[in-house]
């Protein structure tokens, strides 16, 4: 999954455990400008030094695991959580660098479409 959006804050790295860290950021979503959503990702272990390279205000492109998880307290109520797992971000525009264009690889699959010219009479160039 990817989401594009703009970088409104980045939190600091967090040493949850001794094996374990992440850092969490938001991006304002705006699929519908007139009401943008506030979209809070983390980034856990090695993936927290993504957000290094960018800073609030940017455009991003956001890939993304949605996880779900189930818990049970110990007083026996289950309580679900979801997070947003980063695992790359880049600035936003340079997603399709590493791609081709939907255009541009059709175009060279799609047969060629010949014109013909009112000059061209030729009876073997007719079409039928």
């Amino acid at each position: 999954m990817e989401v594009q959006g703009k970088i409104v804050e980045i939190f600091d790295t967090v040493q949850v455990s001794d094996n374990f860290r992440k850092r969490e950021f938001v991006i304002e979503y705006a699929d519908n400008t007139q009401y943008p959503e506030f979209l809070k990702f983390e980034c856990i272990q090695d993936k927290c030094t993504l957000l290094d390279e960018f800073s609030v205000g940017q455009e991003v492109t956001v890939s993304l695991n949605l996880k779900g998880r189930k818990w049970t307290d110990p007083q026996g109520n289950v309580k679900y959580f979801n997070s947003l797992q980063a695992w790359r971000i880049q600035p936003a525009g340079n997603n399709t660098a590493s791609q081709p264009s939907p255009s541009a690889s059709s175009a060279s699959s799609a047969p060629s479409n010949q014109i013909f010219s009112a000059e061209d009479d030729s009876e073997e160039d007719l079409p039928f």
